[in-house]
């Protein structure tokens, strides 16, 4: 009988989850044609091919399936760069603007300029949104610094301040260059590039001999 249950259960899991990545990846879409406040759900569900009921058997609200798609696409990102840390020569010199390429990205940068700005605006307007927001980063910033505890055992690095502050403050620049970015009508190509090589002057600064 357990055995049973548990088989009919997987594919309704399976169907869950493919219905809630089929909104997410029209969420993106929808969401970088117009916008978080001009995105609709009714625009959502009609995009990804599904009922308001499927939504909201999802997600309780907009902003909720925001924040799901930034969880994403922020994990997505990490893994690869987790991935590309595993593979790093060991026998390379430490070599700051060497890694560049391991920790860009790793924070909301990775999304379009304006909806990262559009999201931390309902944050400061909504509380619910705010703890959110806050615990989504706090879940980066830990990622980050698992990342560059992993590179400074590849390379023997040593920091001038704790990997915990060295994520933050990676984190903090990404955020720091995506809301410029927006304000500028940067794309995210060029905001990537800028990213790089402030990454590089900061990891420049924070490795000690």
């Amino acid at each position: 009988m357990r055995s049973t249950m548990h088989a009919d259960e997987r594919p309704a899991t399976r169907s869950r989850e493919n219905t809630r990545a089929r909104l997410l990846d029209a969420a993106a879409e929808v969401f970088a044609e117009v916008g978080l406040d001009a995105a609709s759900v009714e625009a959502v569900c009609e995009r990804a091919g599904f009922t308001r009921g499927a939504f909201y058997s999802n997600f309780a609200s907009k902003d909720e399936l925001f924040l799901a798609l930034v969880e994403r696409s922020s994990s997505e990102k990490l893994d690869r760069v987790a991935d590309r840390v595993r593979s790093l020569d060991r026998t390379a010199a430490p070599d700051p603007s060497s890694l560049v390429p391991e920790v860009v990205g790793v924070s909301l940068a990775g999304m379009e300029p304006r909806l990262v700005s559009e999201l931390r605006a309902q944050a400061i307007r909504d509380e619910r949104m705010a703890a959110a927001y806050l615990q989504l980063q706090d879940g980066i910033v830990e990622r980050v610094r698992g990342i560059i505890e992993d590179i400074r055992g590849v390379y023997e690095l040593r920091f001038r301040i704790p990997t915990a502050e060295v994520a933050r403050l990676m984190v903090d620049l990404a955020d720091a260059t995506c809301e410029r970015a927006a304000i500028e009508r940067v794309g995210e190509p060029e905001t990537t590039r800028q990213l790089h090589e402030r990454i590089e002057l900061l990891a420049t600064a924070l490795i000690t001999d």
